[in-house]
Order: structure tokens, then sequence, then C-alpha cells
């Protein structure tokens, strides 16, 4: 996570109980115990809050995004910080994802992470502004036949909003990942779909990002096992 994208409030708020003062190891316990707890249900009702808003519009776009696979697309994931991990994730999930446990295998399919080569990155941010540091990867790689995913816990992040605007003048499916109520990206015309954790909390909005864009892969690639001709 990016210091732009934290929320006001300090470390000792969320965790009191390693700046409290000198006490038993059984209350220490009791204290780290219930703020499991809480955490943990917090991160549930979030999870349930955007599966119930946002079912249906995930089966959508993974069948838009799967369309595009199977017409020869590319994925480009793309976020700051710590939604640039989350976004070097996605990429990693649908080019190397692995077995599915049975047996099996899912398929493989094209993705890049737009964070990922430094030599680029820093280049375009000292010669031009870091505001153009994925704008400029996708104006260069995007087609009509891509998908562009990019992810922030604000929204509003300058370079994720024109990216999304990049990647929309050249006809690419565009995804966005926000938190919060959405920030700049709930404003755009250039994102196809949003999908919004309802959190003031980073923590909790990059856990329900990672479930949304772990489900969203799964449904993409169930979805194209069946646009794609068997063996």
């Amino acid at each position: 996570m990016t210091g732009r994208d934290s929320p006001a409030g300090s470390v000792e708020s969320l965790y009191p109980f390693l700046y409290a003062g000198p006490s038993d190891t059984a209350a220490v316990l009791d204290q780290v115990r219930a703020s499991t707890v809480a955490k943990i249900a917090e991160i549930g009702e979030l999870r349930q809050a955007v599966a119930h808003q946002d079912a249906a519009r995930l089966a959508e776009c993974a069948a838009q995004a799967a369309a595009r696979f199977a017409a020869g697309g590319r994925l480009f994931a793309f976020g700051n910080g710590g939604s640039a991990t989350d976004a070097q994730q996605l990429a990693t999930l649908f080019l190397h994802p692995g077995g599915d446990g049975t047996g099996g295998n899912w398929p493989a399919l094209p993705a890049l992470g737009l964070a990922n080569d430094t030599s680029v990155l820093t280049a375009l941010a000292n010669d031009i502004g870091v505001e153009v540091v994925f704008a400029r990867q996708l104006a260069a790689f995007g087609t009509g036949r891509d998908i562009a995913v990019g992810l922030s816990t604000s929204g509003n992040s300058e370079n994720l909003v024109r990216a999304f605007d990049e990647a929309a003048r050249r006809g690419m499916l565009t995804i966005g990942l926000a938190g919060y109520e959405g920030g700049r990206m709930a404003e755009l015309d250039s994102i196809d779909y949003l999908f919004v954790a309802p959190s003031a909390s980073v923590h909790r909005i990059q856990e329900a990002q990672t479930t949304t864009y772990h489900v969203l892969w799964e449904l993409t690639v169930a979805a194209y096992a069946e646009l794609e001709p068997g063996p």
C-alpha cells in the first residue's frame, strides 16, 4: 500500500494492545484474540457485501474477458504499491495458474503486470512523470482485443485514471478494482466494470480485492474453456 492510499490513524489505534502499559500475558492474549476475531468478522462481512452487489457483474465481466482471450487478446494489470503486487499476482494467475488440485490444469493465458519492468517505469517517471507510467505502456502494446485491469485502494491514482482513458481509446475491455466509494475511478466513463470494496480500511479493501480478482480469474477460465474447442 502507499501512503497516499493509507487512511488517517496510527498503528497504535489499530493494535492498542501492543502499546498498552504493563499487563499480564493472559490479558494481552485475550486482546489479540478479540482483535483477530473482529478483523475476521469484518473481512467476512465485506466479502459478502461485494458478492451481493457484484456477483452477476463479475460473471458478465468474466464472459467478456474470456471472449477477448479466445480472440487472441492479452491482459494488462497495473497498480501502485501494494496494488502493484496484487496486479502482478493477477497476471501470474492467468499466465501460470498451475494445477487445479484434481490432476488437471488451468489454461495459461497471456497476461502482464505493467509495474514489473523497473527500467520502463523509472524512464517514464523520470523523463515525463509518474502519471504516464501505465498509459504509455498501454499505448505501445494495447489493442482492441486486450483487457486492462487497474487496482487501487483509494480509486484516485492519476496514473490509473490516465491508463483507463488510454485503454478505452484503444477499445480494450477495462476493469477496475477500488475501495472506499470508488474515488475518481467511479466517475470515469472509460471503465467498463468497476468493482468497489466499500470500506475505509486499506487492509480490508486489499483483502476483499484479492478475493474479487481470484473469483474473476476462476470465472474467466471457466468461460474460456467453454469457448475453446477441445483437443
